[in-house]
Formats: C-alpha cells, sequence, structure tokens
C-alpha cells in the first residue's frame, strides 16, 4: 500500500503546481492534481509557497488545509475512477445532476468521507465503507 508521509504529500502538491505553471509535463496522477488545484485557487499562493508546506493547519489554526483537501479530491477521484466501493459512481453521477457540478458533488462526497474517517478514528475501527456510501446515496437523494 502506498502510505506517503506528510511531508511527501505536500511536496507532491507544491512540485505538481510548480510544474503546471512552468508548463512542465505531469505524471497521470499529477494531471489529476493540478486540475484541483486549478479549481481551488485559494490555494495558489500557499502551493507556490515552500514554507506553507510546513505551515501547521491544525483546526486550532483556523485554515484550512489545502493538502488534505486536495488529496481527499484525489481519493475521490480514484474511488470513482474504480468504482469503489461499488455504487459511488452513480451516486456522483446523481450528486453532479442535482448539485449542478463536478466541483461540488466531489465536496458534498468529502463531507461523508471526512464524517467515516472520523468516526473510524473515534472508534479505533477500520472505515466503514457501506456506512461512507449509504451517506453518499443519502447526500444523492435529497431534494
Amino acid at each position: 500500500m502506498f502510505n506517503p508521509t506528510r511531508d511527501e504529500v505536500r511536496q507532491f502538491f507544491t512540485e505538481t503546481w510548480r510544474k503546471q505553471r512552468a508548463g512542465e509535463i505531469l505524471t497521470p496522477l499529477e494531471a489529476i492534481a493540478a486540475d484541483w488545484i486549478v479549481e481551488h485557487p485559494e490555494y495558489h499562493d500557499a502551493l507556490a509557497d515552500a514554507g506553507a508546506a510546513s505551515s501547521d493547519y491544525s483546526p486550532e489554526a483556523g485554515r484550512t488545509n489545502p493538502f488534505l483537501h486536495l488529496s481527499m479530491h484525489l481519493a475521490i477521484s480514484e474511488q470513482l475512477s474504480i468504482d469503489q466501493p461499488p455504487g459511488i459512481r452513480a451516486a456522483h453521477e446523481r450528486l453532479v445532476a442535482r448539485l449542478g457540478s463536478t466541483h461540488d458533488a466531489q465536496h458534498a462526497i468529502m463531507d461523508c468521507l471526512g464524517e467515516t474517517i472520523w468516526e473510524a478514528q473515534r472508534n479505533n475501527t477500520p472505515p466503514d465503507t457501506d456506512a461512507y456510501l449509504a451517506r453518499i446515496e443519502r447526500r444523492a437523494s435529497r431534494d
């Protein structure tokens, strides 16, 4: 299993953004990350600043962690590409139709992913993929 350190994740995103801005060739994973970075101009300065990669983004600091947010976008993109958990792709399509954008649909799924991870950490258990998909399904079926 791929298990990068916090510093490796941050380096990946800052280097991807540097390469994107320089017009360099990106790997397939970097291309996906760059697309999400472009969707988040509020993170551009942080990703261009080497010092920001070592910043504290704890909840107490009151700032959104751009590296965590973008990592969640990548994780969800991968889940959608392989339809894992099974049914996530169809639920995502319903969310896109309901919310009007892929980005908004991903943010809705991100809320579900965050809740699922939080619950697993609180209970010291693996993430419950059935509960995760059920959360997404509920979001997709709201009027």
